[in-house]
């Protein structure tokens, strides 16, 4: 398969080094057009009339992965789609399983994404999957994004509930948590918009589905509650999105 042309703007670099070296806020959605425009072919966007206008909204899209595909795109295109700053929920570290230097890589990740979290206003959450040294860090990072959505009620926020890269791209059950996190926000009037990521034809594709509210039956438990609610966000990705990339999703 033919890949498009993922360049960054080299007119952004003097800017984005001196902000992350020295403070100072930026516009992620005007970054983010910025680098969309520079795709090679152009994104391609299919469903432009689901696109939110304004909030309340939670985006949720497949963490879709191959090598040599950053996860940036996706939040770069999604991000240069919607007409108003979104507020992202990001990593806070990668943790590069499996190479040499993940140790080293780990804490310069930390340090980098927690600058680029500070520069653009987003939240930080510790990395999928969770690791028990995180638990108290994972709830903090909930609690920041659930009183930033009842602070700021016509807030876009952005999410991939996978959390990290998934094997062959399929889409995958997200975390433990994840589905009742997303389920207290839909609490909190936040409908839900789900977003399929792909590449297809040599093209770098976006498409949204149609916004929904999330509900799951009355009389469940914390933990069930957390499954019915991650099946229905996946489900709702997933049938967006190629076959090929479903998984069982289907």
């Amino acid at each position: 398969m033919n890949y498009p042309s993922y360049t960054y703007p080299a007119r952004l670099a003097p800017g984005l080094i001196a902000n992350v070296l020295f403070g100072g806020r930026r516009s992620f959605r005007r970054d983010g057009l910025a680098c969309i425009e520079q795709m090679n072919p152009a994104l391609r966007i299919i469903g432009t009339d689901n696109i939110p206008q304004n909030g309340p909204c939670l985006i949720t899209f497949n963490h879709y992965y191959r090598p040599g595909f950053s996860a940036w795109w996706m939040a770069l295109g999604i991000a240069s789609l919607v007409p108003v700053e979104m507020h992202w929920v990001m990593t806070g570290e990668l943790t590069f399983p499996g190479k040499w230097y993940a140790p080293l890589g780990m804490v310069g990740s930390r340090w980098l994404l927690k600058r680029f979290a500070k520069i653009y206003g987003f939240t930080t959450m510790p990395p999928m999957p969770p690791r028990p040294k995180d638990l108290k860090a994972r709830a903090r990072s909930v609690r920041r994004t659930l009183a930033f959505a009842k602070n700021h009620p016509q807030a876009i926020l952005g999410l991939a509930p996978e959390g990290g890269d998934q094997p062959g791209g399929l889409v995958n059950w997200p975390p433990a948590g994840v589905g009742r996190f997303i389920l207290l926000l839909a609490e909190q009037g936040f409908l839900i918009l789900p977003v399929g990521c792909f590449e297809e034809a040599g093209e770098f594709c976006l498409r949204t589905g149609t916004a929904y509210q999330l509900d799951v039956p009355d009389g469940l438990s914390s933990k069930e509650k957390d499954a019915a609610a991650a099946r229905v966000v996946m489900q709702k990705i997933a049938l967006i999105l190629p076959e090929r990339l479903r998984g069982e999703f289907t």
